[in-house]
């Protein structure tokens, strides 16, 4: 992509701003490395998809797939909620953490809302803006204009933007460079592979930095929803935010590369690079479930006239793993009784464990499960 211009620096009163080039114009690869890496990570893409059809109740898993990228796509911008914490309801998390928990529980329900909008509505900035509101509401960020556009300056790192480490486009130009990224997301005469696409949309995004805050978490999301918008997906399935944690400095390191000196390749190599680990990740992960949910279903037949209850128990455990007594009574439609005795099987068979030191509400989860996420 020898011919591709990131863009040029605007003197502003006291500051310089970044005002990225136009992204809705035809690129030419011509790096193998990249042929290669593109062709790699759309093979594994595909065994992934494959997964997700072959898994019944598949969403079930995804519902973990989701709450695990909120955790780490949270974590990145210093929200300090575990997993497992994710996963319980709010009365079970200590005062001190549940802004924390708020944040990750706010980006789960984005994704959520998201994705199912994506049914009904173009991916948009009307969509990311709902997204955004979603996402801002009731924490921390609450005051910095949840669900729009800012019209204000902001800035990454540093006190002020005149000793930012980087400092987006001015507001004043935000309506254009929005209108040529949605431009881009539809323009089929481009011809791009949506690995490609989703690649320099993400670019474009977190260089543009449209929101007041959750820039970060949004400019993520925006992978996954381009890639199932164009079907490359059949699932929500991909996510990208544990590759960006692990590898935090080489992600920064390669957005920066592409301002400096328009070296866009590095990044697509870095994305890339990215998809193709993470899928393999993933893969790896639903075999793991493929296993234990066999496994398991043949534990439960032991219980004979009870493993019909029982295996709709275990169900639910696919996407609630940490739960108590109360959620299986609602579950099952039946007595107190009956759901301790069928909790108490279950852990005899090594599939649930309760969790130590609580005298109330007690909690049970599905350990082996909740290892292969963790």
């Amino acid at each position: 992509m020898k011919t591709f211009k990131a863009g040029n620096w605007t003197q502003q009163y006291e500051y310089r701003s970044f005002r990225p080039e136009p992204i809705n114009r035809p690129l030419e690869i011509r790096d193998n490395d990249i042929h290669y890496l593109l062709n790699e990570a759309s093979r594994l893409i595909g065994e992934l998809n494959a997964y997700s059809r072959l898994i019944p109740d598949v969403d079930f898993f995804i519902h973990m797939h989701i709450t695990k990228e909120a955790t780490t796509s949270s974590r990145i911008e210093g929200t300090k909620t575990e997993f497992d914490e994710a996963l319980m309801d709010e009365s079970e998390i200590s005062p001190e953490r549940k802004n924390d928990w708020q944040e990750v529980r706010n980006y789960t329900l984005a994704m959520n809302s998201a994705i199912s909008e994506l049914k009904s509505l173009p991916l948009s900035m009307r969509l990311l803006k709902n997204t955004h509101s979603t996402l801002l509401s009731n924490v921390r960020g609450e005051r910095k204009l949840p669900g729009e556009v800012r019209s204000s300056q902001n800035w990454i790192g540093g006190s002020n933007p005149s000793n930012a480490l980087f400092v987006p486009p001015h507001h004043d130009e935000l309506p254009d460079l929005l209108t040529d990224l949605e431009k881009f997301l539809h323009n089929d005469s481009l011809k791009m592979s949506p690995l490609i696409m989703a690649a320099l949309a993400h670019y474009q995004f977190e260089t543009i930095h449209p929101f007041l805050d959750g820039n970060g978490r949004i400019g993520r999301l925006l992978i996954t929803l381009i890639l199932v918008e164009k079907k490359l997906l059949n699932k929500p399935t991909l996510y990208l935010s544990d590759f960006f944690a692990r590898h935090k400095g080489a992600y920064y390191d390669s957005l920066t590369m592409i301002r400096q000196n328009s070296n866009i390749n590095q990044w697509i190599k870095f994305f890339l690079t990215g998809v193709k680990e993470t899928s393999e990740n993933s893969i790896k992960t639903f075999e793991k479930i493929i296993v234990l949910r066999s496994k398991s279903e043949d534990s439960i037949l032991q219980l004979g006239r009870k493993s019909q209850k029982a295996k709709q128990m275990l169900q639910y455990f696919y996407s609630h793993p940490i739960a108590d007594a109360k959620d299986i009574i609602t579950l099952l439609d039946t007595s107190h009784q009956t759901a301790i005795g069928l909790l108490k099987d279950l852990m005899e068979l090594g599939i649930l464990r309760e969790v130590i030191g609580r005298k109330r509400n007690r909690l049970f989860y599905f350990k082996e499960y909740l290892d292969i996420f963790e």
